[in-house]
């Protein structure tokens, strides 16, 4: 059942109601007075379902049969939400990997563009032989095959290096290497598809009223197009466990959780920006340095047995990431192209924009009405990192499909995005097909320009919208029936004890309101003069 029977479509409340919603707190569990000047909360033991609320997702639902009624029992057979969600995500690896079958029987190991203009290039296959698997070199201590001198060894951090690794182990080692390239290939894809299911779970369980979410995530275009182009998969398995561990107030979990991922893809560090706000906000100042020290200690673990072996081996991901150009993707390839002569100082440029967007963000954090979600600033800080930075991949995309997901769960704007990310997609596989192929079989650098602004201006949609919800939490679907931040953990119902701008102000005012003598609702009005005359003429009498 679903605790919600308000959908998108109805529009928001007044702006006198919106406001009183926003501000009012949310009764904390056990409060003996009962009262509570907020929304009422959800039911327990309820579940949220989309076809109630989402008109989008209503309207899918036709195709079996219209939104569940009122005699539907749900999560009572077999098929509960979480098994259901595992199997559409293996469904739609299934179908990813389907489309890449023209390019695992020829396209990869054909001279040109094939792979290009058919849109289904990996790396996979490529780096087995390019990286010295396939001669049964070790990452990190062995130098790779034709390195250059900036490059002498595995570009990747350690636990992607270890999943590679592993793949190679268990790829066969007869046969031609065509073959063993097309074994790792298919093991790669094999295990990069249950980091998809566990991210799938991982996602279902941290809204626990709101299962049916993460079918966005197993759904996603962009999944099939882009799950086995290269490992990121792995950390987003890893971020979305340290968010579902955070969600159930494993603060140390989570923290570990998020130091693995760190391992494995440099972007779910900027995943403890959000927490540092909202617990200054909040005052759990403990719950957030336990995720820090286990985030510190997990990464530690993996990556000091690496350092100790070959400091350079390990350090060749930071300095590969340090002295690389603007590259594919990117805002700043558009100049770089435009002006014909490459960016000085990009680091620099890079670095002052992240910083005035941590700032940007943690200003938003401290001084909306109401405290925002972890799973809003998170995408938030994850959108500004791959905004501004110097290359943008199209598997680059999946960081943000699991935050989309907790963020702004609505059909409609996850479909927009996804849209724009599944046009740049193309755009990108097409240019690469034009520049590579003698007959320029593709687009040229004015239509993949157009590519790269429709990713940019896509992202910057979704990240609009959730703003707006943040402003104004009467918008945000998750919010709607009086929760307050089922992926905050301890932060949930937590009360403010720091807050900055607007939301100090409208603090104030309600602490001034319980003293006023008409009470709260008569503190910010016009006093009635006739009701002073009143007050006036009984005064003497009373005294």
């Amino acid at each position: 059942m679903t605790s919600s029977a308000r959908d998108e479509s109805a529009g928001p409340q007044r702006p006198e109601e919106a406001g009183a919603a926003a501000h009012a707190p949310v009764a904390q569990a056990g409060d003996p007075s009962g009262a509570s000047a907020g929304p009422a909360g959800p039911l327990p033991d309820t579940v949220v379902v989309p076809a109630d609320e989402d008109p989008v997702a209503a309207a899918g639902s036709e195709v079996i049969g219209g939104p569940p009624g009122r005699r539907a029992l749900l999560g009572v057979s077999w098929w509960i939400p979480v098994r259901f969600l595992a199997l559409a995500v293996i469904v739609t690896s299934v179908l990813g990997m389907l489309q890449k079958a023209s390019c695992y029987e020829s396209g990869w190991f054909q001279a040109g563009s094939p792979q290009y203009i058919h849109a289904c290039y990996s790396d996979i296959p490529h780096l087995f032989t390019g990286r010295g698997f396939a001669e049964g070199l070790h990452p990190y201590v062995d130098k790779i095959p034709q390195g250059s001198p900036d490059m002498q060894y595995l570009e990747y951090p350690v636990l992607t290096g270890l999943f590679m690794q592993i793949a190679a182990w268990l790829t066969p080692g007869g046969g031609s290497g065509q073959q063993q390239e097309q074994w790792f290939w298919l093991i790669n894809a094999g295990l990069l598809m249950a980091c998809a299911v566990v991210a799938v779970v991982a996602v279902s369980r941290t809204h626990r009223r709101r299962p049916w979410d993460a079918l966005l995530f197993a759904l996603a275009p962009t999944l099939a197009l882009n799950s086995t182009v290269n490992w990121d998969l792995l950390a987003v398995a890893l971020a979305a466990v340290a968010m579902a561990c955070w969600s159930r107030s494993k603060t140390v979990l989570a923290g570990v959780f998020i130091g693995l991922a760190t391992a494995a893809k440099l972007y779910p560090v900027l995943l403890l920006a959000p927490l540092l706000f909202l617990c200054w906000r909040a005052g759990r100042w403990r719950a957030f340095w336990q995720a820090v020290g286990g985030a510190l200690g997990a990464w530690l673990l993996v990556n000091v047995p690496i350092m100790a072996a070959n400091w350079d081996g390990w350090a060749t991901f930071y300095t590969f990431s340090k002295h690389r150009k603007e590259d594919y993707g990117s805002f700043w390839v558009i100049l770089m192209q435009d002006r014909g002569v490459g960016l000085e100082n990009l680091d620099s440029y890079i670095a002052g924009l992240m910083v005035l967007c941590f700032l940007g963000i943690g200003w938003l954090a401290l001084t909306a009405p109401r405290r925002p979600r972890f799973a809003q600033l998170a995408f938030l800080i994850v959108a500004a990192f791959i905004l501004t930075n110097k290359v943008y991949s199209p598997q680059y995309v999946l960081w943000l499909i699991p935050l989309a997901v907790l963020a702004r769960p609505r059909w409609r704007d996850f479909l927009i995005w996804q849209a724009c990310e599944v046009l740049y997609t193309l755009g990108i596989w097409s240019h690469l097909g034009f520049v590579t192929s003698p007959k320029q079989h593709g687009i040229g650098d004015s239509w993949y320009h157009f590519a790269v602004v429709l990713h940019l201006l896509g992202t910057l949609y979704l990240c609009g919208v959730i703003i707006r919800d943040i402003l104004l939490p009467d918008r945000d679907p998750v919010r709607w029936d009086g929760s307050d931040d089922p992926s905050g953990g301890v932060l949930d119902l937590a009360p403010d004890v720091f807050v900055l701008g607007a939301a100090r102000r409208i603090e104030e005012e309600e602490s001034y309101a319980q003293y006023a003598p008409a009470g709260a609702e008569g503190w910010l009005t016009a006093p009635d003069p006739a009701q002073q005359d009143d007050d006036a003429l009984a005064w003497p009498a009373e005294h």
